[in-house]
């Protein structure tokens, strides 16, 4: 499924602008009920090409404004990364700004800064993404930037070691130096034993540190190749042209001399309930209440969407009513399915009040998900969730970028362009009866992870 946000404000607009969105949304309010008339929004108009150098090209023009969006997605993240060698594909996100053969070090980013457009990066599990907007008569540009990067990324050990240091950094500020920082990846540690979801994106200070410039060139060469990229084109274009300068420019570059390789460990089945409490130096307790489910694009996935909105989405969320307003348990409560392109992960994580036990709270959140097994969620609750993924799968298709990341993702995730459209009425069309099977799938005892972490003597006190 594609990672559509979760609107929490909307931007100022006309009223009549936010009432066509939210009929097509299908949030109509008849006597202060909510009724679903979910509308289906208007299919993409795409065309996939396959360059003969093995890179994926999407295109869709738009013709209301001068502006083209690109992304490029690498198909590696964290997943790649072999034990001992963590954070490479977010490593790696910062050396592909640090020159070329014919753009010096950060030269890419200040040229687009100087035709007016922008541009950046992000590494997830499963994908490296580069992106620029521009305006439109500056497509041939950005193609010869990210050609030049694609072919000849200047990679030098003066440059590594710098990065290096950069993202240490960045790990200290976001992860290590912020309460309750380490969650997620003690979470992630503790559920998973083969699969490098187990790691971080980020990586370990020890991976990074042993990183040498042998590992760094091998990595690029293995996965930063046509045929492991997939690029999404967006905007002011006539389509026959944009795919005659694709050509151009990133159809030059010489295919990889091997495959790229997928061997990717297989995570086992769980078998029973692992039970682990772990000291942190936290001010209060938290505990976790984890189960492992499908990957993104399976049937399941999507019932499983529905279930983490009605359990864990935000202050009106089950958990968060039950453990925080209801019993007072939690000082927060919170939750998410975590599908992607692997088996992963659905959590609920409540961080205590003083004077309860981790006991009350463990037991509350298993209480929830078993609830969400024994009985079916009310159609209110089923309906609104679906008004919401309506509401996001419409916003979300407004700008050139959304619509080049929801074809991009059909492709490199589901392998199949037919869902960037599709998942809306697969949304529409779910019962609570699908949720409740999903529930009594995979929210079972011999797969479940609950994970203890207690305040420890900070300082020796």
């Amino acid at each position: 499924m594609s990672r559509w946000g979760i609107i929490i404000a909307m931007p100022s607009r006309s009223v009549r602008t936010f009432a066509s969105i939210a009929l097509a949304a299908g949030v109509l309010c008849l006597g202060g009920a909510a009724v679903s008339a979910a509308i289906r929004p208007p299919r993409l108009e795409y065309q996939v090409t396959t360059l003969p150098n093995g890179l994926t090209l999407v295109t869709e023009e738009d013709h209301s404004t001068p502006i083209v969006h690109l992304q490029l997605w690498y198909h590696v993240g964290s997943r790649n990364e072999k034990p001992g060698r963590t954070g490479f594909a977010h490593l790696f996100e910062h050396l592909m700004f640090k020159g070329s053969k014919n753009v010096d070090s950060e030269g890419h980013t200040s040229m687009i800064a100087s035709i007016g457009g922008q541009s950046n990066a992000y590494t997830q599990d499963d994908v490296t993404v580069f992106w620029e907007t521009v305006p439109a008569q500056y497509l041939p540009l950005v193609l010869w930037l990210e050609a030049d990067r694609m072919a000849t990324l200047r990679i030098d050990k003066d440059t590594l070691t710098k990065e290096r240091e950069v993202v240490k950094e960045e790990r200290r500020m976001r992860v290590d130096n912020q309460p309750y920082g380490r969650l997620s990846e003690i979470i992630f540690d503790q559920a998973f034993t083969v699969h490098p979801y187990k790691h971080p994106t980020i990586g370990s200070m020890t991976d990074l540190e042993a990183a040498s410039i042998d590992d760094v060139r091998d990595f690029y060469n293995t996965y930063y190749v046509p045929e492991n990229a997939t690029l999404a084109l967006v905007g002011d274009f006539d389509t026959a042209q944009a795919v005659q300068l694709v050509t151009q420019y990133l159809g030059r570059v010489p295919k990889a001399e091997h495959p790229v390789p997928r061997d990717i460990p297989k995570e086992p089945p769980s078998t029973r309930e692992k039970l682990v409490t772990l000291q942190e130096p936290w001010p209060l307790p938290a505990v976790v209440v984890a189960y492992h489910i499908t990957y993104d694009g399976h049937p399941d996935s999507y019932p499983l969407h529905i279930a983490s909105k009605v359990l864990s989405d935000g202050q009106s969320s089950r958990i968060y009513k039950k453990l925080v307003y209801e019993t007072g348990i939690a000082l927060a409560a919170s939750g998410d399915a975590n599908i992607i392109e692997d088996p992963n992960l659905f959590y609920a994580v409540a961080f205590l009040q003083p004077g309860h036990h981790p006991t009350e709270a463990i037991n509350a959140l298993i209480a929830e998900f078993d609830r969400l097994k024994a009985e079916p969620i009310t159609e209110r609750e089923l309906e609104r969730t679906k008004n919401q993924f309506a509401r996001d799968y419409i916003l979300g298709r407004e700008s050139n970028k959304d619509k080049a990341m929801q074809l991009a993702h059909a492709l490199v995730i589901h392998h199949d362009i037919k869902t960037a459209d599709g998942e809306f009425d697969i949304f529409q069309a779910l019962t609570t009866a699908d949720i409740q099977r999903v529930a009594r799938t995979y929210f079972t005892p011999e797969n479940r992870l609950v994970l203890t972490l207690t305040p420890s003597q900070v300082g020796g006190r």
